[in-house]
C-alpha cells in the first residue's frame, strides 16, 4: 500500500510516536466510548451469551483492532460490568491489532471481569481461520481504515469468528457523521482527491449482511447522534483531535481552515454563539445476535 496513504498512516500513528496526538484525541474522543458503554445493557448482554452457552464459567471475548482499550476502560468505569466477576464469570480477553503498542496499551486497561488470554499482531481479515468462535465479538470505532478491497473477507472472518450462540457488536461512524465527512474534506481540500477515504458503518453492513447470510446471526442497527463539544479558545485540543481524524499531524488547524472543502466543512462545525466547535457525529451501534438483544 502506499506509504501515506489511510491504513499505513493509521498504524503509524498507533505508536508511541503518536502518543501526544492519541491524548489530544481522546480529550473529546473519550465520549464515543462513554456512550457505547451505555448504550447497551452489557452486564445482561454477558449474561444471555453466557446462558445460551451453557453457563460455562469463562466466556471468551475477540476485540478487533482494539486500539488503546478505551471501551472496556468505559465499561469497567461506568457501568456494572465488573459485578459479573462477583457473579464467577471470567471474560478471557483476546486482543487483536496490526500494532503491538496498541495491544499492550490495551492489555493495560483489563481488570475482572476482563482476563488477558491472547495477543493477536495482525488485521481482522488476515486472522488464522483456526482462532475462535468467540462467545463476544467487538470492533468499536476501529475499522475505519480498512481497506476496501478487504472489506469483504474482513466482514467474513467476523462473523465466522463469532460464536452461533455469541453476538458480535460493531460501532462504526455512519457516512453523514463527523468522521466521515471531515475525512472526505481532508482528502478532497488539503490531499488534492488522493488517498482512501474510510469505511462507513453502511458499507460494513452490506457487508456483514452478505456475510451472515443464512447464518444464525440477525443484524441489528441503532443509531447514535451525538456532539464532541470544545470551546474555540482551547485551540490545542481542536487541532489534536482533528489531526488524529485524519491520522496526519502535519497540517496545522489554520492551515485546514484555510483549506478549500475542508475550510468549508470546519466553518459549518463553528457555533460562535456559544464560542465553541461542535463536531457531529452519527454513530451506528450494529449487533449480530442469535436473538433480540435489548
Amino acid at each position: 500500500m502506499p506509504q501515506n496513504d489511510t491504513a499505513a498512516r493509521s498504524l503509524e500513528h498507533w505508536s508511541e510516536d503518536g502518543r501526544r496526538g492519541m491524548d489530544a484525541f481522546y480529550a473529546l474522543a473519550h465520549l464515543d466510548y462513554r456512550l457505547l458503554a451505555k448504550a447497551l445493557d452489557h452486564p445482561r448482554l454477558f449474561r444471555e451469551v453466557r446462558e445460551r452457552a451453557g453457563n460455562p464459567e469463562s466466556l471468551s471475548l475477540l476485540d478487533v483492532a482494539c486500539g488503546s482499550g478505551k471501551f472496556p476502560a468505559a465499561l469497567l468505569r461506568d457501568t456494572a460490568v465488573p459485578a459479573l466477576a462477583d457473579e464467577g464469570l471470567r471474560v478471557d480477553y483476546a486482543l487483536l491489532d496490526p500494532s503491538a503498542f496498541s495491544i499492550a496499551e490495551a492489555a493495560a486497561e483489563l481488570r475482572p471481569p476482563f482476563h488477558e488470554a491472547q495477543r493477536l499482531e495482525t488485521t481482522l481479515e488476515d486472522l488464522d481461520p483456526s482462532v475462535g468462535p468467540f462467545d463476544v465479538v467487538w470492533a468499536t470505532h476501529a475499522l475505519y481504515a480498512l481497506e476496501p478491497a478487504h472489506l469483504q473477507a474482513a466482514a467474513r472472518r467476523l462473523v465466522a469468528a463469532t460464536a452461533p450462540h455469541g453476538v458480535a457488536l460493531i460501532a462504526q461512524g455512519t457516512a453523514d457523521g463527523h468522521y466521515l465527512a471531515f475525512y472526505r474534506a481532508f482528502l478532497e481540500g488539503v490531499r488534492g482527491g488522493e488517498g482512501t477515504p474510510y469505511v462507513s458503518c453502511e458499507e460494513l453492513v452490506e457487508a456483514i449482511g452478505i456475510a451472515v447470510k443464512d447464518g444464525p446471526h440477525e443484524i441489528v442497527v441503532r443509531r447514535l447522534s451525538y456532539d464532541h463539544v470544545v470551546a474555540q479558545d482551547d485551540r490545542d485540543v481542536v487541532e489534536g483531535f482533528l489531526q488524529r481524524c485524519a491520522f496526519d499531524d502535519s497540517v496545522s488547524l489554520e492551515q485546514m481552515l484555510d483549506a478549500p472543502v475542508l475550510g468549508d466543512y470546519l466553518a459549518g462545525c463553528r457555533d460562535d454563539a456559544a464560542g465553541v466547535w461542535r463536531f457531529h457525529q452519527e454513530v451506528d451501534l450494529v449487533l449480530l445476535t442469535p436473538g433480540e438483544t435489548r
